[in-house]
């Protein structure tokens, strides 16, 4: 796949807080770091909100119920990706952009990319269609930092389908989720200055060392409002 184009780059307007996006593939890892990193950060002093997508909310969750369930056959790749796009349009109307205007920093699991690797890259779906209503349903608010945990496609399914049930998802073929993880790839190397690609094989010692050490240099250059008096 080309390198992709045409992103929307400002990150919204008149909010003070700092925000991370964690993405990946299924079994990446990802959503373990992320309490890690919060906790890592509120011990600093920070004032912290972690989410998630889909489902963080009453109408997230039941957009999540629909997406994941895989018993939802019928559901149409466009259907799919406009539900994924009302999520994300609630979801930082209600959580992310309130958190960022009170100064806090945002940590989501999942955002735009995710769109774009599943419903682009993985359905087939145009990616300048799945761009477009992305930036409209978060008004082009873009994350300051997105990590990118990235794993071979063997490795994260067998994670995965150790567990005792898979979601829609999660039960797609290989060759799915390998155009899932070479979109997050192209995405990260067409803003280097704006991802951190790991290895997600690594230890999640080393994981959070990695993350820790990029949020560190990021608020070097952000104000964020840490609730604590100087």
């Amino acid at each position: 796949m080309t390198a992709p184009t045409a992103r929307p780059r400002h990150r919204g307007t008149g909010h003070g807080g700092v925000f991370l996006a964690f993405e990946g593939g299924e079994g990446c890892g990802k959503s373990t770091q992320v309490p890690l990193l919060a906790g890592w950060l509120r011990g600093r002093g920070h004032r912290v909100r972690t989410t998630f997508e889909p489902g963080d909310g009453v109408l997230g969750q039941a957009i999540r119920a629909i997406v994941l369930d895989p018993a939802n056959t019928e559901l149409s790749d466009r259907a799919e990706a406009l539900l994924y796009a009302a999520d994300r349009a609630q979801h930082v109307t209600t959580t992310i952009a309130p958190a960022l205007a009170a100064g806090q920093i945002v940590i989501t699991d999942r955002y735009v990319d995710s769109s774009l690797a599943y419903q682009s890259a993985g359905r087939g779906l145009p990616f300048a269609e799945i761009a477009h209503i992305s930036a409209w349903a978060t008004e082009g608010l873009v994350p300051d930092l997105t990590v990118v945990f990235d794993v071979p496609v063997e490795i994260a399914l067998a994670r995965v389908r150790g567990r005792a049930a898979v979601d829609r998802l999660e039960a797609e073929s290989q060759a799915f989720h390998e155009r899932v993880r070479q979109c997050f790839r192209s995405l990260a190397a067409a803003d280097p200055t704006r991802y951190l690609v790991l290895d997600a094989t690594a230890s999640r010692g080393s994981l959070a060392a990695q993350i820790a050490g990029a949020v560190e240099a990021l608020l070097g250059t952000e104000q964020v409002d840490s609730g604590v008096s100087p």
